[in-house]
């Protein structure tokens, strides 16, 4: 028997497909929270392009290997006030995703199993996130 999966997962399919910059029949959302983000990009209209998993920023790990990181939303909009042309790049994440975890509930503090795998990834995350900062 399958596995449900942990997150609201599919394809996206554009009503706007001339705005999607890249291949819109490989739209993939990996959250609801995803989902929702295309919904707003597509039908947006100062959203003049976007795309998901397209740009991708080259960044060495805590591993000390090289890696890609493809950035999960990239668009360009035209703010509704001047009228300007800008491009965002966003990473799409829970709120509590974006914060270092807190030893502090767990059995065995800071030597938990779990604290451990979540701090890992929050630095992995940070070394990421900066990495998309200097490429921006």
């Amino acid at each position: 028997m399958r596995k449900k999966p942990k997150y609201h997962q599919g394809f996206y399919t554009p009503e706007n497909p001339s705005k999607y910059k890249g291949n819109v029949k490989k739209i993939i959302f990996r959250s609801g929270l995803e989902l929702k983000y295309f919904r707003y990009c597509d039908v947006n209209p100062n959203v003049l392009q976007w795309n998901s998993e397209e740009v991708f920023v080259p960044y060495v790990s805590i591993d000390g290997r090289q890696h890609r990181y493809f950035i999960d939303l990239w668009m360009e909009v035209k703010t509704a006030k001047t009228g300007e042309v800008k491009q965002y790049l966003a990473e799409i994440k829970p709120k509590i995703q974006t914060k270092k975890p807190s030893a502090r509930g767990h059995k065995e503090g800071v030597n938990n199993r779990y604290y451990k795998l979540k701090m890992r990834d929050y630095m992995v995350n940070v070394v990421k996130w900066g990495a998309a900062n200097k490429f921006a």
